[in-house]
């Protein structure tokens, strides 16, 4: 019996949506027939992704979003399920980094990566799934789905990222945490944790003496490419994980081991 990954009547939040994975995500629900609200701060980015998808055939709204600003999230929550309908999925993908040694991080630095990767992915998650467990009062059998981009970072220490892999081992913990908390409101949490994934955002690392250096290290020297995380979280996001729960699935091509 074939397995269908058939989202149409479902609406997805994804943030951090106006590149890299965020767009690919978006791109992915759309096309399997989800509604997607395409949430960041870089809204012309979006309004981008948006026409491409529409012209694709598929539906999007825009919504601006800075995770780190909680009345910002509460309003872009708000809006999606105004314009959208109520939230199915979130895919919680915003993500930033700095590359430096431990004993130069500054206060400043620590809050960058914590208040993002870390806080910020916890608050988003949190106004939506006070919204998911409302609907689920009053519809018992409702499915939903939160789905957080954490990283294998998250699950291995890597050198000159330290503050990075504390903020995505934190987001692999929050994800158990809500997992354990909420599947009684038949909402499943889950967690991808991407390996080293070329995007136009640092396909020109990887030209790079350092980059090819990171790339020689890797278990079957190659990175993978945005698509290579498509059929984990369309998985997630979809009636079909019904049974998958608190789980951290690493999509890094065995780097983590």
């Amino acid at each position: 019996m074939a397995t269908s990954f058939d989202l149409h009547g479902k609406t997805a939040l994804v943030t951090g949506a106006s590149s890299g994975l965020g767009a690919r995500f978006a791109r992915l629900l759309a096309e399997n027939g989800a509604q997607v609200v395409l949430a960041s701060r870089r809204i012309e980015r979006l309004k981008e992704l948006r026409a491409e998808i529409e012209a694709n055939g598929g539906g999007a709204h825009v919504v601006p979003l800075d995770v780190t600003d909680n009345s910002v999230i509460e309003a872009a929550v708000a809006q999606a399920e105004t314009e959208a309908g109520p939230i199915d999925i979130l895919i919680n993908n915003s993500g930033v980094s700095t590359t430096q040694r431990l004993v130069d991080v500054t206060p400043q630095d620590y809050d960058f990566v914590f208040d993002t990767n870390t806080r910020g992915a916890f608050f988003v998650a949190q106004a939506v799934a006070r919204r998911m467990i409302s609907r689920a009062k009053e519809e018992p059998q409702r499915r939903a789905r939160i789905v957080n981009i954490a990283s294998m970072a998250g699950l291995r220490v890597l050198a000159q990222i330290g503050v990075y892999c504390m903020s995505k081992a934190a987001v692999i913990q929050m994800t158990k945490a809500m997992a354990l908390e909420w599947g009684r409101f038949n909402i499943n949490v889950n967690a991808v944790c991407p390996g080293y994934i070329e995007t136009e955002l640092n396909a020109h690392h990887w030209q790079t003496e350092a980059g090819q250096k990171l790339v020689s290290m890797l278990p079957r020297r190659r990175l993978g490419k945005p698509e290579d995380l498509d059929g984990a979280v369309l998985l997630l996001a979809s009636d079909q994980s019904d049974f998958i729960n608190g789980a951290i699935i690493a999509a890094d091509d065995g780097f983590a081991l």
